[in-house]
């Protein structure tokens, strides 16, 4: 489901602020979208038994991270909560590098969440090389990246994925098949 934040032009207006350097904005901010933020860390985690990360930890670390980048211009709610999306997803792919580079625990396995969402990919796919196949779409199709970050990592459905991305619920599920087809293509090589 779409993050369901109060009032959007609210937020996107208290986001617009922030932005602008009222630190007061960001205060008031944080209430309005956290339990969302949390939920969107709970269903990137969920099924991931090799993961220390909790869902809190998750969305703590990527605030701070939201926070330290520099020149990030967030144009409205969606906007804001993709890209919180990405960095979430960088950080959960940095935490599997880092367990593949510790003596032990370096055998992590993805479990359940490929099958969760219907993304036809091997279970020992590796994270890295779909992190990298998911940069590489986005260079060629953009909205296709949006649609598999929306669906996969946000757990939106097809309806709240063309309200996001403002397109016919048509336009999605054909985007996310051929995404799919095409992550499965880039992976399998």
């Amino acid at each position: 489901m779409v993050p369901s934040v109060s009032v959007p032009e609210h937020i996107t207006q208290l986001i617009k602020n922030w932005q602008s350097g009222d630190a007061a904005a960001l205060n008031g901010l944080l209430p309005h979208i956290y339990a969302d933020l949390r939920a969107m860390a709970s269903r990137l985690l969920a099924g991931e038994a090799a993961s220390t990360l909790q869902p809190t930890e998750l969305v703590h670390d990527t605030l701070l991270k939201f926070l330290g980048a520099e020149a990030l211009r967030i144009n409205d709610r969606e906007h804001f909560f993709r890209l919180f999306a990405r960095l979430m997803r960088n950080l959960v792919v940095d935490r599997v590098r880092q367990i593949k580079a510790q003596k032990r625990g370096g055998e992590w396995e993805r479990v359940d969440l490929l099958e969760a969402i219907d993304l036809p990919l091997l279970r020992d796919t590796d994270a890295e090389l779909l992190h990298a196949a998911i940069d590489d779409l986005e260079a060629v199709e953009p909205r296709l990246a949006r649609i598999v970050e929306l669906r996969y990592f946000v757990g939106l459905s097809m309806e709240d994925i063309a309200k996001v991305l403002q397109v016919d619920e048509r336009t999605v599920y054909r985007g996310w098949a051929v995404a799919r087809s095409w992550l499965r293509d880039q992976v399998a090589t």
